[in-house]
């Protein structure tokens, strides 16, 4: 079961959005948007107590990402902002910052009990990718700052979504098994 949440999250962790060629990607901001989220697997997988067992984790945090890139990038293509220098028409909202506080937000939900400073840590990384991606003049800060909601609000959503499903109330049981993904209803 480890293992295909880890191959999910490798799959969610890849780039939803082709960028312009012209642009080749040299911030920080490349690689710190998947730290959160990754934390939270690290962490998990060291035997640090979160608050979701491996299957609702799997489901809150494919169905978090899932509400978010889609609505991230539905708007992306929706709007066709144009990026601060010019590179693309993708600039409104951030995804760098979209997958950075959902992210967060997972950890946040996961190991708040733990300590706030992770949900300080993980918030703190978020904020760094959105500053850098101003700062580098791929977004303006309503870019960022939209992205960030998106990310958050997603992420609560697909908490709220996932623990229906999963939840110790849920009528719904969801499986990973070789023949893929099952859902089955009580009544």
């Amino acid at each position: 079961m480890k293992h295909c949440l880890l191959l999910l999250f490798l799959f969610l962790s890849l780039r939803c959005a082709a960028q312009n060629s012209e642009y080749r990607g040299d911030g920080m901001d490349d690689y710190l948007q998947y730290l959160p989220i990754s934390s939270v697997f690290v962490m998990k997988l060291a035997g640090v107590e979160s608050a979701s067992t491996w299957d609702r984790l799997g489901v809150n945090v494919a169905t978090s990402y899932a509400l978010s890139a889609g609505v991230t990038y539905g708007l992306k293509h929706l709007i066709n902002d144009t990026r601060p220098d010019g590179t693309d028409r993708r600039a409104f909202p951030s995804g760098h910052s979209m997958v950075a506080f959902a992210g967060a937000t997972v950890l946040h939900k996961e190991f708040h009990h733990v300590s706030p400073w992770i949900s300080v840590a993980g918030y703190g990384v978020a904020t760094l990718v959105a500053v850098d991606r101003v700062h580098r003049n791929r977004h303006e800060w309503d870019d960022v700052a939209a992205g960030a909601a998106i990310g958050m609000l997603g992420t609560a959503a697909g908490y709220w979504i996932g623990d229906k499903l999963t939840g110790k109330k849920s009528r719904y049981a969801v499986g990973v098994g070789a023949n893929g993904i099952s859902l089955t209803l009580w009544p």
